[in-house]
């Protein structure tokens, strides 16, 4: 069932399923878009400052989008986003299996359009360690219910 802005509250949270992030994808991401040694070779991991493999940061993100897009608040018309702020307080390892918290901070109508309204929202993704690997605090469009 998708949601309007009239659906969302302060507070409401919403959270994946576990889902694994399988190694082999973690250094195919890696060498098409972040090839740094550190996510692809096991020995330079080791002499870097994570002294181990690691997933890119971007990757997390990406991954964490997808559960976002599919286990996150069902959006009347999609999760069309307004910016935000990302961290990665830390590294995601190849295998971990992740799944992702997201909490509605706010929710207000817009002034000059009456039929949406923005959300800010905070989606942590957390590893089986139950350690937050990363952080997005962002906002997003959200259409009010129509009629």
């Amino acid at each position: 069932m998708p949601l309007y802005l009239e659906d969302l509250f302060p507070g409401q949270r919403f959270e994946s399923r576990p889902r694994t992030l399988r190694a082999e994808d973690a250094v195919r991401f890696a060498r098409e878009f972040d090839p740094q040694p550190f996510h692809l070779e096991q020995a330079a991991a080791e002499r870097s400052l994570f002294g181990a493999l690691t997933v890119s940061g971007w990757h997390t993100a990406a991954f964490s989008m997808r559960l976002f897009v599919e286990e996150g608040p069902p959006i009347a018309a999609g999760m069309v986003g307004l910016g935000g702020e990302i961290s990665w307080p830390r590294p995601t390892r190849p295998g971990d299996t992740l799944r992702l918290v997201v909490e509605i901070l706010e929710v207000r109508p817009t002034r000059s359009r009456p039929d949406r309204g923005i959300v800010t929202f905070r989606n942590e993704t957390i590893n089986q360690r139950d350690e937050v690997v990363q952080v997005f605090l962002g906002k997003m469009l959200v259409p009010r219910r129509p009629g």
